[in-house]
This record gives structure tokens, sequence and C-alpha cells, in this order.
């Protein structure tokens, strides 16, 4: 699915998943307090990619997708972060792609797809000694629903790692497009995403014709060959590591205030 049927949806739909989870108060606080939204957003991006690449590529089992777990756990073990949040983050991985998917893809999963998601990053969530993973697909998503319903609310850290990714994704594109494309990034946002950044909400007709362009392009994408050789992130050289990289050297300094 990353590789070969969908890996511009995924990448999306994964950028998304990730803005989600910085709606949490206790999410961004951490996240804010490490200074890598605001010093290094792009290797933050780039490290972040890495990992869940490599496993997904790889597999878990793999000593490749072993060596990624490893760092992305050395990593949380620097800071305390509670399981219910591991948790909520481990469930956006699975259904933020299915649900890109079930608005803008060029098909739609499969049955089998959506449960080869489930139990792919659930696997991973216990090797990352995630606690209490609900053990079938709804009761996760049942959770999912729950966590947002929860615990989404503003915060000022939330805006600060907001809008440090939001100008991380517009600084990718010439200086004269980033003001236009701003209201565009809000369009991608759902409400309540939105409201827990302090974002503006953006025009129902700029989130209708976004909706329908990315409609429209499933919809051409159906007339094209199947993808011969796999597309991940990890093919091509990344911005932070143009020579490529170590996946031991992944993620933060050992002193997080360097």
């Amino acid at each position: 699915m990353i590789g070969y049927e969908f890996p511009w949806d995924m990448t999306r739909s994964l950028e998304v998943a990730l803005m989600r989870t910085y709606c949490v108060p206790n999410i961004s606080k951490l996240l804010d307090k490490t200074g890598e939204f605001n010093k290094r957003p792009q290797k933050r991006y780039d490290d972040t990619s890495i990992i869940v690449v490599e496993i997904s590529k790889w597999g878990y089992e793999s000593d490749r997708g072993q060596e990624a777990i490893q760092r992305m756990n050395a990593i949380h073990s620097r800071f305390k972060i509670d399981n219910a949040d591991f948790l909520y983050v481990l469930s956006t991985f699975i259904y933020e792609p299915i649900r890109w998917n079930a608005r803008f893809g060029w098909r739609l999963m499969c049955e089998k797809e959506k449960l080869a998601a489930f139990y792919f990053w659930r696997e991973v969530g216990l090797r990352m000694h995630i606690q209490n993973i609900p053990e079938t697909y709804d009761q996760f998503e049942r959770y999912n629903l729950d966590y947002e319903r929860e615990h989404f609310r503003y915060s000022d850290a939330n805006r600060r790692v907001g809008e440090s990714t939001r100008d991380l994704f517009l600084s990718w594109y010439p200086s004269w497009m980033r003001s236009p494309l701003k209201p565009v990034i809000y369009a991608l946002l759902d409400n309540t995403m939105l409201s827990a950044f302090g974002f503006e909400h953006s025009p129902q007709w700029l989130r209708l014709s976004l909706a329908n362009s990315l409609k429209l392009r499933g919809k051409v994408l159906r007339f094209f060959p199947p993808r011969n050789q796999p597309n991940f992130f990890i093919d091509s050289p990344t911005r932070s590591y143009p020579t490529g990289y170590e996946i031991a050297n992944l993620g933060p300094s050992e002193n997080p205030k360097n």
C-alpha cells in the first residue's frame, strides 16, 4: 500500500495523522519542549518519516526494521510519555490513511488491506512496549475517536508546533506561493483540528474545491498502469540527508538543548 498502490496518498495522510497528534496538549507540550520543531523542523520530519518507512518497507522482523524500532524506542525513552498518548498516536497511523483513502483514493482499500494495516501497526506497538492495545480493528478505532473527543482542545503549545509544521510544509514551495498556499493547508484539516491549533477556519468553497481536486486526481489515476517499481520516501535523498543516513543517528541530539 505504501510503496506501490498509494505512495503519495499514504505520505499525505500520515502528515495529517501527525498533525492530529499535535492537537493534544499533552503531546504538543512535550514536542514543543524539545525545541526540535522550532530549530530543526525539516530534520524532525525526515527522521520520523525515515523510521516509519524503514519499518514499513522492510518489515518489523527484518534487521533494518528492528533497528528502526530500537532507535525509536531509545528516543522515546528519554521522555515521560503516557501510554494513552502512545496508543492514540499509534492509532492515527492505522485509521488516517484509511479515511483518506475512503475520500480520495483511486480505488478503495479492501477489507484485508484495512486489517493488514491494523495488525501491522499493532505488532509494531507491541514492539514499542505499548500496553493495552485493543485486540480488534473496531475496538481500536473506537479508542481513536473517543480519545480525540476527550483530548482535542486548544493550547499555546499546539499552536507553536502546528505553526512550525505548517511553515515547514510551505518552505517546500517558492516564496511567492507560500501565502496563497497557507489556506490550502488549513483546508486539509477539519474544524476540530483548526480550533485546537487556533488556526483560521477555511472557507467552505476552498474545502470543497480542494476535496473535489483530490477526488478528480483519484479518478484520473485509475487509468494509469500499475506501478512496477516501489516509491518509498527513502528511495531518493531526503532534504536532511542528501548523501544518506544511518538509522542509529536519527532523532534529536543526546542533549535536547543543543
